[in-house]
């Protein structure tokens, strides 16, 4: 399915925080450019999370109370966003408080992979099978404000 162009900006931002999630796992190949030890692989995890990810998911958090109703199966997958921006915030938030620091970046690739998955291939299609036109554009007021 074509991306609506409400949602592009943020289906654009995935697209570094998949490879981020990837490089964060233990079995990733070495990604040319990128750090390749634990400390590195925390240090650039985190200026992402810093830089990227916080705006990122307000920005995806803002839309909640404009479909809110829209869809009931849609509704519960936007709380389940929500929660996992939670889980996500901690996990990054914890980085380093730990000795296992491979294990702990592991654990945040792979959730954050699953996260962008879920919402690329499920959350965003349903968006847009769901919403009127015009609360896409609604949307779409505020992610190309951006």
């Amino acid at each position: 399915m074509k991306r609506h162009e409400a949602l592009i900006p943020l289906s654009r931002d995935h697209h570094g925080t998949l490879i981020l999630a990837r490089l964060l796992r233990s079995d990733a190949p070495p990604y040319k450019g990128l750090p390749h030890d634990a400390e590195g692989k925390a240090e650039y995890a985190l200026k992402h999370y810093r830089e990227e990810l916080l705006e990122h998911f307000e920005q995806e958090e803002k839309m909640i109370p404009i479909i809110k109703g829209v869809n009931a199966t849609l509704d519960s997958l936007l709380i389940c966003m929500k929660a996992e921006h939670q889980e996500l915030h901690s996990l990054f938030n914890s980085i380093n408080q730990d000795q296992g620091l491979s294990t702990q970046l592991d654990v945040i690739g792979r959730a954050l992979e699953s996260h962008v998955r879920k919402e690329d291939r499920v959350i965003f299609p349903l968006i847009q099978e769901s919403c009127t036109e015009e609360l896409l554009n609604k949307l779409a007021d505020i992610f190309i404000e951006k």
